[in-house]
């Protein structure tokens, strides 16, 4: 808990410094840089540091047992929306620099994944049983996107925010679950927030919207079927080891 809120304090503080309003993200690659990319590169070397200072490379991103495969039904349609998404970019209002610094966000699927899915759910793991590990790294997940109220989103928007946070946060974990690795949950969470922020920018395609759509069955699928994810999971710590 100590390191998920480090990290919500890192990367809120380094974006108020920013001086960038979330509402200002999307004007340019300078605001997007300063008011996300900086933060995140920060808190990457940061967790990093951490995590290999703790040893806990290997049970933060690895399972030492898979789930059963086909709930990951879930995630690659969670994949079919973030390529709906590029499809609808209008990719010619693009510079180098807006594209340099999108590029940057893709971190936030190894800051956000290591700290919920990696570090806290180790550490969850050597004392609750997993359904409340998948509930709580979940909740936890969700609600550290509270801070865009604090700089700068309207807070209905952002409670909305949190709640399809929760959603993604079960894809992304049902993922680890059923791949045995949380790399891939990474891969899946940066490049879904690279597109978000690509469809917002310019004039959208026909296709805007439907990813979003796509998105949402994704994660009813996802809560109807974790069940079968956590059930028989072998993956508790001894808190003595």
């Amino acid at each position: 808990m100590a390191i998920y809120a480090g990290y919500v304090a890192v990367v809120f503080l380094v974006q108020r410094l920013s001086g960038v309003s979330y509402t200002d993200l999307g004007e340019s690659g300078g605001n997007l840089f300063l008011g996300v990319g900086l933060s995140l590169i920060i808190a990457a070397i940061l967790l990093a540091i951490t995590t290999t200072l703790l040893g806990w490379w290997r049970p933060a991103l690895h399972e030492r047992k898979r789930s059963v495969r086909w709930p990951i039904i879930a995630p690659i349609l969670m994949a079919v929306a973030l390529l709906i998404n590029l499809a609808a970019t209008d990719w010619g209002s693009y510079d180098g620099a807006f594209f340099a610094a999108s590029i940057v966000l893709i971190l936030v699927g190894f800051t956000e994944e290591l700290t919920t899915r990696g570090l806290l759910l180790t550490s969850l793991r050597s004392r609750l049983s997993e359904g409340w590990v998948w509930f709580l790294t979940t909740a936890l997940f969700a609600l550290m996107h509270l801070i865009n109220a604090a700089t700068g989103q309207d807070l209905a928007s952002t409670l909305q925010q949190v709640g399809f946070a929760f959603l993604g946060g079960t894809i992304f974990y049902m993922l680890r679950r059923t791949t045995g690795t949380l790399i891939w949950s990474m891969v899946l969470h940066g490049l879904w927030d690279f597109s978000v922020f690509a469809v917002g920018h310019g004039t959208p395609g026909p296709l805007a919207g439907v990813g979003s759509i796509v998105y949402l069955a994704a994660g009813v699928l996802a809560l109807a079927t974790v069940v079968f994810v956590i059930r028989g999971a072998d993956e508790r710590i001894d808190a003595r080891a």
